[in-house]
Order: structure tokens, then sequence, then C-alpha cells
């Protein structure tokens, strides 16, 4: 089986916050912030598979401090574990106050993907910095709680109703 390490995985970009990006408290909008992870997190995706993914589920999304005007968000994700066909990505995002310089973390979250082709053998990853090793060891926990919720969840989407509104 082949290996990669999670830094050839990594993705970053960088964004400058301004007013349009911005709700009624003055702070990023969440599906802004929603939006440049998953894209972001897409890409670390990409580069262990190489072959087209898919978005299954954002998981753990911690906002933990606002970006607000003036600020940057510097998104870094990269992947913290594989199984057969899933891939799962690691994404945080540190804010720096572009007029003092003071950088903070404004979020995490753990990102979910599936591979389209069936027949491929995704490449064991292996961590090789303190946070990589840190946050890939927790990556068989998170699987097993991914797979009972997605158990739960199916039992969930049968006692949905598809009907119309006014039919019911």
């Amino acid at each position: 089986m082949k290996e990669i390490k999670c830094s050839q995985t990594l993705s970053i970009s960088n964004h400058r916050v301004f007013s349009s990006d911005l709700n009624e408290h003055n702070t990023v909008f969440g599906g802004r912030t929603l939006m440049i992870i998953d894209d972001n997190s897409s890409i670390a995706a990409s580069r262990v598979a190489r072959i087209e993914t898919v978005t299954a589920s954002i998981d753990q999304v911690n906002f933990i401090l606002p970006f607000g005007l003036q600020d940057s968000m510097c998104t870094e994700s990269y992947v913290s574990g594989v199984g057969s066909r899933s891939i799962e990505v690691f994404t945080k995002i540190i804010g720096e106050h572009l007029k003092t310089g003071k950088r903070f973390l404004g979020l995490t979250c753990f990102s979910t993907f599936v591979v389209t082709d069936k027949e491929i053998v995704l490449p064991a990853v292996l961590p090789d910095n303190d946070e990589a090793e840190y946050v890939c060891s927790g990556y068989h926990d998170r699987q097993g709680e991914r797979l009972k919720k997605l158990m739960e969840q199916e039992k969930f989407n049968k006692n949905i109703s598809l009907k119309f509104p006014w039919q019911q």
C-alpha cells in the first residue's frame, strides 16, 4: 500500500474579510465560512485520492472566535485519515487582525469526502508534525462515531415525509 504524508495533502488559502462577507453582527457570515472550508478541504482530499471526490459531510464545526472587518482568514486543510472509500480532512482557520498582527484560532472542523471509484485503493496517511500526530490519533474514534451517526441518519431519513406540505 502506498503512503502519503499529511503535509503532502496540505491546502492553504488566505481571504481578507470585506464588508460583503459580514452578517448583521459584523462578523463573517457562517455560510461564507462553510464555503471556504469545503473549497479548501476538497483540495486536500483530491491530493490523497487523485480522482474525483465528493463532500459527504462537514462535521464538528467549532466556531471559536469570530472574524471581522480588517481580519484575514488563513485556512489550512490536510487529510487526517482514510478509510476504504472515505477521506477525513481536518481544517483550521487562523485569523489575523491585519492592523495589529495578532493571530487567533477562529475555527476547527472535520470534513468527510468519498471517492466515486469503488475500485481505488487509498494510500495510508502519515502524520509528519506534532499537530498532525495529535489530530490523526483520533481518526478511528471519529470514524466510529460517524458510522454510528450514519446508521442513525438512515433510520431518521426513513421517517421524513416527501409529500408536499399542503397534501399532508
